[in-house]
């Protein structure tokens, strides 16, 4: 039985951080950049996925080694570092909810055609509802797994169905015509970055699965994680592309959306809007509450009241939304948010695995070390490259 729990945490720890990364974000950026790229979008897709898998392996095996949470290994190995970083991830985390309320509302305007902002003030009730109703929550759970698998489907039937060119899309994803230095920090900061990675690797600590033993476990988990995200965004991808090279007009307003349409019809369209809904509403709960998690070790007031804490998260992400309003532009822009994150993060845990005290005897292997800091390097030029294009605009 303890094999069976074993096994369960290590699929759901992937899965955790697969589900983060598939969201309403997820599904518009992969829309938009396909649309911008066409066939090259393939190369910042496979480019993305060994920049998660370099970035992911690492964090995760330096979390399991040291048996302690992100922010207290910062706080250990510089005093004040974790609660600098425990800021960063709880920024990215708040970025990436008011994408996932701007998620809700465009999910909640495909079904009813109610406008997004209050579509978006609903889901935020509905979100304080399942987070305090446990049993709602459990339900809701179930109910977005069903949908999930769903949404493999019908975006498997849209890519089958549009026609896209596959051996165009094969071969740019290795011979880019073009390369969009934002789309990639967008998707490996939508995968990976803010609080996503570490998600998974804080539930297998909770989980009891860390120290050395557990280590080809946690490998594994984390390497899983990042396939089932590239596939999902590989499927995407080549039904966006078909329909936009037979023709398919580009919604600016609902991209995502729009795929679904013109290849599935109506009926495609109603379906993606409970799915893009589902998806986003168990995202809110589930960023609020581990963006807020980062926190919890820093002072007995804040475990105390911590779901207040995270209620007062999902408010405030709702009330800057509503201001804010554009979802699309949100959803966009989260992502590349927290791609200019993931470098500061995962610099600290390199970092950490040359440190004794943290990790003992072991010796984190050269290999990913090496990868570690050329995503480190990678991403901190890609990110300032973001940065600059942003001030000229």
């Amino acid at each position: 039985m303890k094999k069976i729990a074993r096994s369960s945490a290590i699929t759901g720890a992937a899965f955790l951080m697969a589900t983060s990364a598939i969201g309403p974000g997820f599904l518009t950026q992969t829309t938009v950049f396909t649309n911008q790229l066409l066939a090259s979008f393939g190369f910042v897709i496979v480019l993305s996925v060994l920049l998660d898998i370099g970035a992911q392996m690492n964090i995760w095996r330096i979390l399991a080694v040291t048996e302690k949470r992100a922010q207290d290994i910062a706080n250990e190995l510089l005093p004040g570092l974790g609660y600098f970083l425990a800021l960063l991830i709880l920024l990215g985390g708040l970025a990436f909810n008011i994408g996932n309320i701007g998620g809700c509302g465009l999910g909640l305007n495909v079904l009813t055609g109610m406008d997004t902002t209050y579509g978006a003030i609903i889901s935020c009730i509905i979100a304080l509802f399942i987070f305090w109703m446990k049993e709602a929550g459990k339900m809701m759970d179930n109910f977005a797994k069903v949908l999930g698998i769903l949404m493999i489907i019908l975006t498997v039937y849209v890519a089958i169905s549009s026609h896209p060119p596959l051996g165009d899309a094969l071969y740019r994803s290795f011979v880019p015509e073009k390369i969009n230095v934002t789309a990639i920090v967008t998707l490996v900061g939508g995968t990976v970055g803010g609080y996503i990675s570490f998600a998974g690797g804080h539930r297998l600590l909770d989980a009891g699965i860390k120290g050395q033993a557990a280590l080809p476990e946690v490998t594994k988990s984390a390497v899983t994680g990042i396939m089932v995200t590239a596939t999902m965004r590989f499927v995407l991808f080549l039904a966006a592309l078909g329909v936009f090279m037979n023709g398919g007009l580009f919604d600016a307003g609902n991209p995502p959306a729009g795929v679904f349409r013109s290849a599935a019809g109506e009926l495609g369209y109603r379906f993606f809007g409970v799915v893009m809904w589902c998806a986003a509403i168990t995202s809110v709960v589930g960023a609020a509450y581990t963006s807020v998690s980062f926190l919890r070790t820093f002072h007995p007031w804040i475990e105390k009241n911590y779901r207040w804490l995270i209620s007062g998260f999902i408010v405030f992400s709702t009330m800057i939304f509503v201001v804010i309003g554009n979802p699309v532009k949100i959803l966009i822009t989260v992502g590349a948010l927290n791609g200019l994150i993931l470098p500061v993060a995962l610099a600290v845990m390199l970092i950490a695995s040359f440190n004794k005290k943290l990790v003992g005897a072991y010796k984190h292997p050269v290999v990913l070390q090496v990868a570690g800091w050329l995503v480190v390097l990678a991403m901190s030029w890609m990110g300032y490259l973001t940065i600059a294009k942003w001030l000229t605009n």
